[in-house]
């Protein structure tokens, strides 16, 4: 098949763009490395673990389903209103997390792919591509593990060094290995328990690991001397993004740093401390919350629990918890390198790159962060190129929205000196009637971009 449109890269916003040109008939020839046959044996990264299209190799969480208050939450609203690939496998994919999206993530990759194999113009091959495109319409996507030789290519035609940073992985645990004579299940203040029952939950949707005080600055000291994956020479002066911070890296910034993210009690009422005495009383000095992982409900994930710890030592401090001192581990966490463009020197409006516009960039490698805004970018450089072969004049969707306020951060509202990766916020959009009472400026925002979409929806052909 003889294709209009070549994406190269086969995670979240290689598959998206694919998706959305297909759907409107163009052919698209979509490259994966992993599961190519080479000399040596098959290519992946270092996160991956399995050849499936738009495999998520960190959390299984979308984070928060929440329209009316929360910006990610606005824009999975929004890629539904675009016929989002991701949106329609992660909801065949939903696992019970109370307010927020998560998935099986093996549930989710298999559907991706079934629904690519089912569109007559789209093909995908298993190769490796080392070079840009000389001509014909691209679409890069090879996200934040780009092969050394296309990172290269990438390199000569932009003239400028990428940018970089560390990003982490929580491990997963079995749960028939978590004690729950010493944890239980709960939510916070019980936020979410409406969307986690409306799923096939019961509101209960966190395993909660307590602790004592002294338990929680003696696992704090394990953490910090734990011995931890070393950097090489050239990671050297790559910083972390805070949205991946690994655990040690937040224990070392304070005392108290852990107790008010990942570990933070708030809300969370011991049953088995309110039946009996105990010198702490009802509510933990600090809690280790597990987010269901999979369908079947035997693997969770350890929320914020992102680390660069060597295996061994995340087996024997993770042990250390309470309630998973017999805990096995189905997957342990991990520490890899990520690169992205300077997106907003580099890229035109329309994600092109200003050297060579046939090309365009999408997902993460632009410098957004996160499952679903690397997903948005994606559907938004498969939309544009649709729009281009049609010889539609494009039309952004409007910056009142999550997806244009995405977009508008990345090819130019940023500041190029300081541009580092950004998971989709309010603080990206542009500010509500000043009149607005502060309490309820969020559901202002969402109502405003919710009316705006719907004027350029038709605007898409």
């Amino acid at each position: 098949m003889t294709h209009q449109v070549h994406i190269i890269g086969g995670g979240m916003a290689g598959s998206e763009a694919a998706w959305q040109l297909a759907r409107r008939g163009i052919r698209v020839r979509l490259s994966e490395m992993r599961g190519a046959r080479l000399p040596g044996g098959g290519d992946s990264t270092a996160a991956h673990n399995s050849d499936g299209l738009a495999e998520l190799v960190c959390s299984n969480s979308f984070r928060s389903d929440d329209d009316e208050k929360n910006a990610v939450g606005l824009l999975h609203y929004e890629m539904r209103q675009c016929d989002s690939l991701l949106m329609t496998a992660a909801a065949k994919a939903r696992v019970p997390a109370g307010s927020a999206l998560a998935v099986d993530r093996d549930v989710f990759s298999a559907e991706v792919e079934a629904m690519l194999a089912a569109q007559p113009t789209l093909e995908v091959v298993r190769e490796r591509v080392d070079v840009l495109p000389t001509e014909g319409l691209a679409i890069v996507a090879t996200g934040p593990l780009t092969a050394p030789a296309l990172a290269s290519s990438i390199g000569a035609a932009t003239g400028a060094e990428s940018l970089a940073f560390f990003d982490a992985i929580a491990p997963i645990v079995y749960r028939d290995t978590i004690d729950m004579d010493v944890a239980w299940m709960a939510s916070r203040w019980d936020k979410g328990a409406e969307a986690s029952i409306a799923m096939g939950g019961d509101g209960r949707d966190y395993i909660n690991c307590p602790m004592t005080k002294d338990q929680y600055f003696a696992f704090r000291e394990e953490l910090l001397a734990g011995e931890k994956t070393e950097f090489k020479e050239w990671e050297a002066s790559t910083p972390y993004f805070d949205g991946c911070m690994p655990i040690e890296v937040m224990a070392a910034r304070g005392v108290e740093t852990l107790r008010f993210g990942p570990m933070k009690p708030v809300g969370l009422d011991n049953p088995h401390w309110a039946t009996a005495e105990h010198p702490n009383g009802r509510w933990p000095y600090a809690v280790v919350q597990l987010r269901q992982d999979n369908k079947l409900g035997t693997l969770w994930n350890m929320v914020g629990f992102q680390t660069k710890l060597k295996h061994a030592e995340q087996v024997r401090v993770f042990r250390t918890i309470p309630g998973l001192e017999q805990a096995e581990f189905a997957r342990l966490g991990g520490l890899h390198r990520n690169t992205f463009l300077n997106s907003p020197t580099l890229l035109d409006r329309q994600l092109r790159l200003k050297s060579a516009p046939h090309i365009r960039f999408a997902g993460q490698i632009t410098g957004c962060e996160g499952y679903v805004e690397s997903g948005a970018v994606g559907l938004l450089a498969g939309l544009m190129t649709a729009a281009e072969i049609a010889g539609r004049e494009w039309t952004a969707p409007p910056h009142t929205s999550a997806l244009g306020a995405l977009l508008s951060h990345i090819t130019g509202d940023a500041e190029a000196e300081t541009y580092q990766p950004m998971n989709v916020n309010f603080g990206l959009f542009p500010p509500p009637d000043p009149a607005t009472k502060k309490k309820q400026r969020k559901e202002a925002y969402t109502a405003r971009a919710k009316a705006d979409l719907a004027g350029w929806l038709p605007a898409l052909g």
